[in-house]
């Protein structure tokens, strides 16, 4: 039994994550402050004795002696983390620092939720790790952007200076259960109009392409790597290739949805990426990663979980 913690585990990866680590039987010590995230993602584990739940803000020091630790905790959608910046960006910056001195003090292993996000608006596609991006950072995006950014870089300087043992998941569009029907992320958005049959909102012409990873893939991929050997650092993107346009994934929602539902265009918000496509070569070398589950399937079970919190 390892003794892990999750910062960010009331969330939708972070208690998607804690799900698979329970089953195979770690113990596991959640830590979120409920700012974007919610109880009830955790609610199945709140009686179980391998768990433990902390309500702390990550942004302050913590200290519990563990093996590993994902740091999840942040903010993670436009709406959520453009609602306080300044928030986000100290999350960004000070929760992995408290994150690494804990990983440094106990010699555990920490895995970094970072994020498809530094690469900016990409001139290149694929993304593949050694791409260094093409960020605006002082646009409206910049305070995630930059924060992951810098969470990074500060990851690389504790390997360096502490030999600290880092890992580091660049993360591509995610979607299951345990999405925050509210947190203005393109599935959640279109899965909650067509339910609600509301207008379904496409930002600019909808000829922008996403690529959509099924958590359950993403989860494999994240725990994948935390378990590789020490010398393997990342980056390494983590996500699906295949590649849709927003006008495709919003007509394939409303014909898997008994909806009135139609289509309505606004203006592309600022900095708003034209093309998202991750390269998972160096996952598939390095961690045997391939992602199963495809747009339809997973779909129709992200479907299945709104209808019910709905």
């Amino acid at each position: 039994m390892k003794r892990i913690i999750v910062t960010g585990g009331a969330g939708f990866l972070g208690s998607n994550l804690i799900k698979r680590l329970l089953i195979d039987n770690n113990e596991i010590i959640c830590i979120d402050n409920l700012y974007t995230s919610s109880i009830t993602n955790i609610k199945p584990f709140l009686d179980c004795d391998n768990f433990t739940f902390i309500n702390h803000n990550v942004i302050e020091p913590y200290d519990f002696e563990c093996d590993e630790i994902y740091n999840l905790a942040c903010p993670a959608s436009p709406v959520h983390y453009q609602k306080d910046p300044i928030f986000t960006v100290k999350t960004c910056f000070l929760g992995i620092l408290n994150a690494l001195e804990i990983a440094k003090k106990y010699n555990a292993k920490i895995l970094q939720a970072s994020t498809s996000e530094v690469y900016g608006d990409p001139i290149v596609s694929p993304q593949n790790e050694s791409y260094r991006g093409n960020v605006n950072m002082i646009g409206i995006r910049s305070c995630y952007d930059e924060g992951k950014r810098i969470a990074e870089t500060l990851l690389m300087d504790y390997h360096r200076e502490y030999n600290t043992k880092i890992k580091i998941m660049r993360i591509f569009n995610t979607y299951g259960p345990n999405m925050d029907k509210d947190d203005g992320r393109v599935i959640s958005n279109f899965v909650t109009q067509a339910l609600l049959n509301r207008n379904i909102t496409i930002y600019g012409q909808g000829k922008q392409t996403r690529s959509f990873c099924f958590v359950d893939d993403l989860i494999d991929g994240m725990i994948k790597l935390m378990n590789t050997k020490d010398d393997v650092t990342g980056p390494i993107n983590i996500g699906n290739p295949d590649e849709f346009t927003i006008e495709y994934l919003s007509k394939l929602v409303i014909s898997l949805i008994d909806t009135s539902s139609r289509i309505v265009y606004m203006p592309l918000p600022q900095d708003d990426p034209v093309q998202r496509r991750p390269d998972i070569t160096l996952a598939k070398q390095i961690l045997n990663y391939e992602p199963r589950i495809n747009l339809y399937d997973g779909l129709l079970r992200t479907i299945d979980y709104f209808r019910g919190i709905l």
